[in-house]
């Protein structure tokens, strides 16, 4: 009964805003959660690439996302990228969406690479010894496979956007 008093307090005391804030944060991280998923997925993919350029930059775009706090993204989309392109003016809905979806991005394409990486090697080989391409390889026997180690993932990196939507407030 205590989180249900908890509840109805937060309602009389602050009405709609309450309700309002929590759309907006099941809102954003849903969208946000959707659109990292599909960016880190080019991105695991590029990251694996046979061309060094490509990887270099994929994995430096990994590597400087993570490594900066999501405050620090969230500022430089809202306050210094309108600033340094004349005639771009977002809204700061649109600056926290985008910005939290590249951040996103990033833990996703990681989660994704070490769910591809967990599957065992033996499964590769024997696909391929089979004539498969390794397209159909990648398609058909290892991510297959990969999903019961990056679905839970998802569920944390889900739970992180709900919780990384508190500074877009700020």
């Amino acid at each position: 009964m205590g989180i249900f008093n908890n509840i109805v307090f937060l309602i009389q005391k602050y009405g709609i805003l309450f309700l309002t804030g929590t759309g907006y944060t099941l809102l954003l991280s849903l969208i946000t959660v959707f659109f990292g998923s599909i960016l880190g997925s080019v991105l695991a993919v590029l990251k694996n690439n046979r061309f060094l350029i490509v990887r270099s930059i994929s994995t430096a775009y990994i590597e400087i996302v993570r490594g900066t706090p999501i405050l620090l993204q969230l500022y430089i989309f809202k306050f210094m990228l309108p600033e340094a392109i004349p005639g771009f003016k977002p809204s700061t809905f649109v600056c926290i969406l985008v910005a939290l979806i590249l951040n996103s991005a990033a833990y996703v394409s990681e989660v994704i690479r070490s769910g591809i990486e967990a599957v065992d090697k033996g499964q590769t080989e024997a696909a391929r010894s089979l004539g498969l391409s390794k397209r159909q390889t990648m398609l058909k026997i290892v991510l297959p496979q990969a999903v019961r180690y990056i679905l839970p993932a998802l569920g944390n990196e889900f739970i992180m956007m709900i919780k990384e939507t508190s500074l877009a407030s700020v």
